[in-house]
């Protein structure tokens, strides 16, 4: 097929198939031959064989080329159409392949070009009315005249329809090109958003739970004046903690594998499991003392968050100040704020520390910063550490400020993390 001249909207036409091709030129044929007999109808009976000659013979041979030159009018419209509508002033049969081509032209709703060549199409026909010997009675100019208009502004108002409707599918389909693509935006980000979220909760858990882990083996490398049974119970310590360490990274990594997409995730942070947090770390050897004087239980915004902060405090504490008791007190009331203060002594004896991500306390910063309260941390006089948080309790008969998402805000990269 040739070339498709490109739509004013910048769109290529849409293209044309050899049958589609052969649907359209032979409708142009079949119109032609319509008026090419209407013509011959006209003529008066037994015509001498030159003056028929041209009707036989020429006219067919015009409309032969003009249908010719049809089938490329959508690589050269504007020529095509030109030369096709002066050839039909010389032959009624190319008449059909005239209006095609103008309506071809047309569709491509540009006034500039359609304009001269219905004006060709319109006016030539008068200055070829002796080919045919045709009686013509007063006025026929006119009425000729008249019949050009309209059959040119049919082929017009036929392709600028058509143009119309092929520049508004295409707009459709762009736009419809636009939707799949910002939905597949949208479902890129989600999942960019969630393995976040699923890395951060995996860094927290895994971050604890190691930390217990290193405790104990460090306990077991310093301590050798440990009983058999002490040796034991911190042995069987390290197995369960590793043991659970492996437990929440398979539950992690089992939610980011797409053939098990029903597998649940672990259990999250809440404000009940924060004796279940404490009792962990005492059976990994730590020195912790919980005081709880709350009037109920917070939200779960504010709970979820109180649970991070706390399991936060004991992981900074097993890394960096082994052996070192923790104390834990949370306190408040429904209309006023959550305190949670976590401090511990220094460390019992000096040795190799594991490394710092630098994610925990700026992490804990946004999330608090997110629902409204205040954190604070520093070295105690006595060389421990202190971490006190504030966090608004809502009463419980108004709504929560909060969504609940507060406690799902990524944690910042670019503040270090500050230990003793």
């Amino acid at each position: 097929m040739p070339h498709q001249e490109p739509a004013p909207s910048g769109e290529p036409a849409p293209s044309q198939g050899p049958w589609q091709q052969a649907v359209r030129l032979g409708a142009a044929a079949a119109v032609g031959v319509l008026l090419w007999l209407l013509t011959g109808a006209l003529l008066p009976r037994g015509c001498a064989a030159d003056s028929c000659s041209w009707f036989v013979t020429g006219d067919p041979l015009i409309a032969l080329g003009c249908l010719v030159a049809a089938a490329w009018r959508r690589r050269f419209p504007v020529p095509v159409a030109l030369v096709v509508a002066l050839a039909s002033a010389a032959s009624a049969l190319a008449s059909g392949a005239a209006l095609l081509a103008i309506g071809s032209l047309a569709a491509r709703r540009r006034p500039a070009e359609i304009a001269p060549v219905v004006a060709a199409y319109v006016l030539a026909p008068l200055f070829t009315t002796g080919l045919y010997p045709v009686e013509r009675p007063p006025g026929a100019p006119w009425i000729q005249l008249v019949l050009q208009l309209l059959t040119a502004g049919f082929a017009v108002a036929t392709g600028w329809a058509v143009g119309a409707r092929r520049a508004e599918v295409l707009s459709l389909r762009e736009r419809a090109r636009s939707a799949e693509r910002e939905q597949a935006a949208l479902a890129d980000r989600a999942r960019v958003l969630e393995r976040n979220r699923i890395a951060r909760e995996m860094h927290d858990s895994l971050a604890h739970r190691i930390s217990l882990v290193a405790l104990q083996a460090g306990a077991l490398d310093h301590r050798a004046d440990l009983a058999a049974e002490e040796r034991a119970v911190l042995v069987r310590g390290i197995a369960d903690g590793s043991h659970r360490a492996l437990e929440d990274l398979r539950d992690v990594l089992g939610v980011l594998r797409a053939e098990q997409p029903d597998r649940q995730e672990p259990p999250g942070p809440s404000y009940d499991r924060v004796p279940a947090l404490v009792d962990d770390a005492r059976a990994s050897g730590m020195d912790v003392t919980l005081t709880v004087a709350t009037a109920g239980e917070p939200p779960d915004p504010v709970g979820d968050l109180c649970y991070r902060i706390v399991r936060e405090a004991l992981t900074n504490a097993a890394k960096h100040a082994p052996g070192a008791p923790v104390r834990i007190t949370l306190d408040g009331e429904p209309g006023g704020v959550l305190g949670v203060a976590v401090g511990n002594g220094p460390a019992a004896r000096t040795r190799a520390r594991p490394p710092a991500s630098g994610y925990g306390l700026p992490g804990l910063a946004e999330r608090v910063r997110a629902v409204g309260g205040t954190i604070g941390h520093h070295p105690s006089p006595d060389g421990g550490f202190s971490l006190s948080a504030r966090l608004p309790w809502p009463d419980e008969a108004a709504r929560s400020p909060w969504p609940d998402e507060a406690a799902r805000l990524p944690w910042p990269h670019d503040e270090p993390e500050r230990r003793p």
